[in-house]
């Protein structure tokens, strides 16, 4: 009888023999989609009953933790999926310090609590559910502008701190609500851990409390994935957080999916990148998979991509990445 997801999964973290393959999972962007709860959970749930993936990764606009703050943004056509913001909170170093800390009850967060709902009722036990959860320093990214958050950590660096526990507390009684929901664990992820961006003494600073604070707040959960975003990554310091799964940009970093094999201790993710899955043919994306499965012997490995998956991928290099675990 063959595995469900939720038991391949486990048996890939476990690096149980009873394994039958390696799990395989993609995820996009929906935008439009992604306004509405209901929507999203369409849409998501759709895309899952196209392709059968090991997981389900639910991928809100990245502004759906700010909104209730007074953030707002635009659907433009990105690539990507996602949207530009055209409404900050944050302008002058004084902001942080009056940011108020959130409820899960307040509208946005409460919408995306529904929205976890509906997908954990219409994908059954057998496949599990990570919520996307944006690290607090990319939050507060998207709320002050990355050239005015990095501005002010360097200046202000007391007053970003005050802004940064406030969202740190307010995204952990959101990660407790969401493990109430039946999720079986969350997506992190971190965008700062890049040496253009800061040096490894700031991130470790600013960035690297609040993100362990957060995995803390998911604990209990089985399956939680930290993603490692850009390029010229601080791996060393990620690749200690206490995570079950880590996904970065293998194929576009110095970080090859075997030597991540080598400094982390558990699940690798990744093997695809974003540019064959949109302008390679079928036979491309296959050849990068096998190439992944054979770095990794299949274990202790996810097949998947260093990101999301642009939204004009086409719909037979995605099948093909999904058969390609299993053909």
């Amino acid at each position: 009888m063959p595995l469900t997801h939720t038991e391949r999964l486990q048996a890939c973290l476990a690096n149980n023999p009873a394994l039958d393959r390696a799990p395989v999972a993609l995820w996009r962007h929906l935008p439009v989609d992604d306004q509405l709860p209901e929507a999203l959970a369409a849409a998501t749930l759709h895309f899952q009953k196209n392709y059968d993936f090991d997981l389900v990764k639910v991928t809100p606009a990245s502004s759906f933790c700010l909104k209730d703050w007074g953030a707002d943004d635009v659907w433009e056509g990105h690539t990507e999926g996602t949207r530009r913001y055209t409404k900050r909170v944050i302008s002058e170093p004084m902001d942080w310090e009056k940011l108020p800390w959130l409820a899960p009850s307040a509208p946005h967060l409460a919408g995306q609590l529904a929205c976890l709902r509906s997908i954990r009722a219409g994908l059954g036990p057998g496949t599990p559910v990570l919520q996307t959860i944006f690290s607090p320093l990319s939050q507060a990214k998207n709320l002050a502008g990355q050239e005015t958050l990095l501005a002010h950590l360097r200046r202000y660096p007391e007053a970003v701190m005050k802004g940064l526990e406030t969202i740190t507390e307010t995204t952990r009684s959101f990660i407790q609500a969401a493990v109430e929901t039946g999720i079986g664990g969350i997506f992190y992820a971190v965008q700062h851990a890049q040496g253009h961006l800061l040096a490894p003494a700031e991130f470790s600073l600013f960035a690297q409390p609040h993100d362990l604070s957060l995995l803390d707040a998911a604990g209990d959960l089985w399956c939680n994935m930290v993603h490692l975003h850009g390029e010229n990554i601080h791996f060393e310091q990620v690749s200690k957080y206490p995570a079950h799964i880590l996904n970065w940009h293998d194929r576009e970093t110095d970080w090859s999916l075997a030597a991540g094999q080598k400094l982390f201790r558990g699940a690798v993710c990744g093997g695809l990148s974003q540019e064959t899955l949109v302008l390679g043919t079928q036979a491309q994306v296959r050849e990068e998979a096998e190439e992944a499965l054979a770095q990794t012997n299949g274990k202790g490995f996810i097949l998947g991509t260093g990101c999301v998956v642009p939204v004009i991928a086409p719909h037979g290099n995605i099948m093909t990445a999904r058969k390609a675990v299993t053909t």
